[in-house]
């Protein structure tokens, strides 16, 4: 097969070729994998490129040059690592280097330049309440590639046109660089500034923040020091993989051995102030769009996380529309009354299905007989 036409690289790495090619078809992610041809996802479908298969010369010719040697060294004896790399005049792109049955394998994911704000997202608009906070917990919440960190850069963008304060970030890497306006922005990164998150917001808590940016809360640790962070008056803002707002507050007090959970369902119930959870689904007419649902603390919600009773938490989200909550199957409606997906995909991601497919066979959705 024909190797692809596009321009030269910009930097001078092999690998600039096919990240100028990716931009140029507006496709999200580039995966290169030994024993396959490089593959592009565009609008959430896999699609191949015109290009031969990969073997191990060609992936060391193309990823060893652009990976910092040290996390080269991390990735040859652990099998994965992480990072930041940029194409001057071109993007940024997320590294995940991974090994797999056939070798080695890697995925590119592009990073805007262009930091989007909450109105250009589709955002609600009761999520600009969210940049108003002085305090607290904030979780953004949804799977992998769902839009978190797009969705916590317009937040933090806003805060930072708006807000004399001083921001700290910690991710793994760094994705939207920040620039100083109405705010300070310290952003760290996992190995070169930090040897992790636990040790980063120990650190961040002593850095005179008003605002600190947790970019994955991944174990009890991280999590713990969080809601104590958010204790001490501080707003803080953290990234969980769950897809409805009372399941995230299931993962955070879960993660907890079950003797400190009631203590932890206290804190918790004291600092939440906010939960938004995304999820993304292929537009009819091409690209994607995000399902949003939104919470906001209250007394209320504080009782309900006390008491264990998360399982109301859909229903008080519900009762919230008045003050800006959004249910996430509220939202999936939305876009197929606006006819912006497909009622199929509405009920894959539907938190009560039952009740999801009801309402579109009410609505005339013919739905195919697999549909979940």
């Amino acid at each position: 097969m024909s190797q692809p036409t596009e321009p030269s690289p910009r930097s001078g790495n092999p690998v600039d070729r096919f990240l100028q090619l990716m931009q140029d078809r507006g496709a999200s992610d580039l995966h290169l994998s030994v024993g396959r041809p490089p593959i592009f996802r565009q609008s959430g479908r896999i699609e191949p490129i015109r290009y031969r298969v990969l073997d191990d010369n060609d992936f060391m010719r193309l990823i060893e040059p652009i990976t910092p040697p040290h996390l080269w060294k991390k990735y040859m004896e652990s099998g994965d690592t992480d990072f930041a790399y940029e194409v001057p005049g071109l993007a940024r792109f997320r590294v995940n280097l991974f090994k797999q049955e056939r070798g080695m394998g890697g995925v590119f994911r592009i990073i805007p330049t262009k930091i989007m704000t909450l109105d250009q997202l589709g955002m609600p608009e009761s999520v600009h309440q969210i940049a108003r906070l002085k305090s607290g917990l904030v979780l953004v919440t949804g799977p992998t590639g769902s839009g978190k960190s797009t969705t916590l850069a317009a937040i933090i963008h806003q805060m930072n046109m708006t807000r004399p304060m001083h921001f700290v970030t910690i991710e793994d890497p760094i994705e939207f660089v920040h620039e100083n306006r109405k705010a300070l922005v310290s952003q760290r990164e996992i190995g070169p500034h930090s040897k992790g998150f636990t040790p980063a917001l120990r650190a961040a808590v002593r850095e005179d923040p008003d605002c600190i940016l947790v970019g994955e809360m991944r174990d009890l640790e991280t999590i713990e020091m969080a809601l104590n962070a958010a204790e001490t008056g501080l707003l803080v803002f953290g990234t969980l993989h769950t897809n409805s707002a009372a399941k995230t507050m299931d993962r955070v007090i879960n993660v907890f051995p079950t003797e400190r959970q009631e203590g932890v369902r206290g804190v918790l119930s004291g600092v939440i102030k906010g939960v938004l959870a995304q999820q993304l689904l292929r537009r009819k007419k091409g690209g994607r769009v995000a399902a949003i649902e939104v919470m906001f603390g209250s007394p209320t919600l504080s009782s309900l996380i006390r008491e264990g009773k998360t399982h109301q938490i859909n229903g008080y989200i519900g009762q919230g529309r008045s003050k800006g909550m959004v249910g996430m199957d509220d939202s999936l409606r939305r876009l197929v009354r606006e006819d912006v997906i497909e009622p199929a995909a509405a009920l894959e991601k539907a938190l009560e299905k039952d009740e999801m497919r009801k309402w579109l066979k009410e609505h005339g959705a013919v739905l195919p007989e697999d549909a979940e």
